[in-house]
């Protein structure tokens, strides 16, 4: 059994330890209202965009642009992988990392080269260590405040790269917030921009109280409109994405500094039991010799 003074010393540890994980708790909370604040205010913005991108396309011609065409034979497949730059979130980068690491596999084992854009150290590290092809790098910008630019270069880089033919096809990585407990690993298609036909959007059921949707009055022509709007639609798609990661960030990272504060009291509580029982037997056995030198003085 370990000295009174050893256990003493532990849950001395032990205490200054769960001060730490309950101020990093604290601090995740205080990132998270900004951060999800932040998600919430722009998601109206890209679900309209979607809407209007949507309507025009359907009345454009086949062919307008050459972010919709997929290519006949695919020889590189680009990945934007969203991590954090920090760790103590639990299984969140090891989560979006496997994803990734699955499509990069399952791509290699098609024979089709794989490289990748990482946002967040997490992420290039871990690329850095598998030497896979890294075209370009972004840190500091998952769990901290970031604008619309982030998202537009790094977005302009991607589609520059489609264009050129360095790549054939682009996915990014990114963690969907669900809620406080939910944050899954997601994977989608950034280009060629997939598009989705008539049959294959789900028929709403008619409501009385729905408004009239009316259709867009469009100038210049949908041809010319939807190559403006092609391109910004990916930088929202990334600015989105990046507000998902960065609000999961900060969800996962309180989720695991109150898993940590949980621990450490058990760990308190179980040690104090320790600390306790070696006291009592420390005095018990004071008790004995006292007891015993009083007998021999008698005897």
């Amino acid at each position: 059994m370990a000295s009174l003074k050893e256990v003493q010393a532990k849950i001395t540890s032990v205490k200054k330890t769960k001060k730490i994980t309950r101020a990093m708790n604290m601090v995740a909370s205080s990132k998270l209202r900004g951060a999800q604040n932040a998600m919430e205010s722009f998601q109206p913005y890209a679900e309209k965009f979607a809407e209007v991108l949507g309507n025009i396309a359907g009345r454009a011609g086949d062919e307008t642009s050459p972010l919709l065409l997929a290519r006949e034979e695919v020889r590189h497949t680009h990945i934007v992988l969203m991590t954090s730059d920090r760790g103590l979130c639990g299984g969140f980068n090891t989560h979006l990392i496997e994803k990734a690491e699955g499509l990069a596999n399952e791509k290699l084992n098609q024979g089709i080269e794989v490289s990748f854009t990482n946002f967040g150290k997490k992420g290039r590290d871990w690329a850095r260590k598998y030497k896979f092809e890294r075209v370009s790098e972004h840190l500091g910008i998952v769990g901290a405040s970031f604008g619309f630019s982030v998202a537009s270069k790094a977005g302009q880089d991607l589609i520059d790269g489609f264009l050129s033919e360095s790549y054939d096809e682009v996915y990014m990585v990114y963690a969907q917030f669900l809620g406080m407990a939910h944050q899954p690993p997601q994977i989608k298609q950034l280009l060629p921009i997939p598009v989705v036909s008539a049959e294959e959007k789900p028929e709403a059921a008619p409501d009385e109280n729905m408004p009239y949707m009316a259709e867009h009055i469009i100038e210049p022509s949908p041809d010319e409109l939807l190559n403006e709007m092609l391109p910004r639609n990916i930088f929202i798609q990334l600015y989105n994405a990046l507000l998902e990661t960065s609000t999961s960030e900060h969800a996962a990272r309180m989720k695991a500094m109150d898993n940590a504060t949980k621990a450490c009291d058990d760990m308190i509580e179980s040690l104090t039991l320790t600390y306790n029982k070696a006291r009592q037997a420390a005095i018990t056995m004071e008790l004995m010799d006292i007891v015993g030198g009083a007998e021999a003085l008698k005897g």
